[in-house]
């Protein structure tokens, strides 16, 4: 009858309009370790990461060994000692510290990946938004030490395996070479990171370092600038509709259906949409 093909109609047309419902893509910016020498493929949880790299562990991108190896005058991460020019005061050091498990361990830099040109890793961070308060105190505990060096990345002698100052260069405090805490963070690796007036809390700047009990800041920071880059006429000139698009994916009782649902819908009636991004 009509009336049992209309019902029929109105339970395929649910079923279509339930299988259709948007199903937010995996944001490529979120969640994700970066192509680099230490890095997992993928985050995920570590039982015992290492000291000051332990509010990572529930979620992270780097190994024990790793986070072990960051906390070492002579890490075999990277050949880098901290004492070339005498040794790195423990205040200062620990920022350091923080620094490399913020770089190997987080999984809340996606929105600053970049490629890197370099032969050990494929992709960098650039211009992460530092908050104020991690930067100021960073070149607080660290404006009494002295270094050869202000861009830390290249330059070094290498010839003995491990970095010692340049030929013809000479020491000189850190207040010296880095006169303002925004010429440490950002020039010290090479921009890596970005100086703000932003404070932590904020949901607006990157903590380099945090108390795990309070949960991670950095995941709605990132989440954040995430929404900023996807939202910028850039990216939306580079994405693919694999990654722009939400997956609308029909079972196949569906399939079985479709071809009734397409006899008997009215004229002009709308299919499986493609929506854009889904929500954060």
């Amino acid at each position: 009858t009509d009336q049992a093909a209309g019902m029929g109609v109105g339970q395929v047309l649910l079923v279509l309009s339930a299988a259709c419902a948007v199903m937010p893509a995996k944001d490529p910016l979120l969640n994700i370790c970066m192509d680099a020498k230490h890095h997992k493929t993928k985050p995920g949880p570590e039982g015992m990461l290492h000291d000051q790299c332990a509010p990572w562990k529930d979620n992270a991108c780097c190994t024990a060994n790793t986070s072990s190896e960051a906390h070492k005058d002579q890490s075999n991460l990277y050949n880098f000692n901290w004492n070339h020019c005498g040794l790195m005061p423990p205040k200062c050091k620990r920022h350091f510290i923080q620094d490399t498990c913020l770089y190997e361990c987080s999984p809340n830099l996606g929105p600053w990946i970049d490629q890197a040109d370099s032969s050990w890793r494929r992709e960098r961070i650039l211009h992460v938004p530092l908050c104020k308060e991690d930067c100021e105190e960073w070149w607080e505990d660290c404006k009494d030490y002295v270094t050869c060096k202000e861009n830390w990345h290249k330059g070094w002698n290498w010839a003995t395996g491990t970095n010692r100052c340049p030929w013809g260069s000479m020491c000189r405090p850190f207040s010296h070479v880095f006169p303002r805490p925004k010429d440490l963070c950002e020039k010290i690796w090479s921009n890596s990171y970005k100086y703000t007036t932003e404070h932590r809390g904020s949901g607006r700047c990157i903590q380099m370092w945090f108390d795990p009990a309070q949960g991670n800041p950095n995941v709605v920071v990132a989440k954040y600038y995430a929404w900023k880059k996807r939202s910028s006429p850039a990216w939306m000139e580079n994405v693919t509709p694999e990654t722009d698009k939400a997956a609308c994916i029909l079972p196949w009782p569906v399939l079985v259906l479709l071809p009734l649902a397409l006899v008997v819908l009215p004229e002009g009636a709308g299919g499986c949409g493609s929506h854009g991004w889904g929500s954060l």
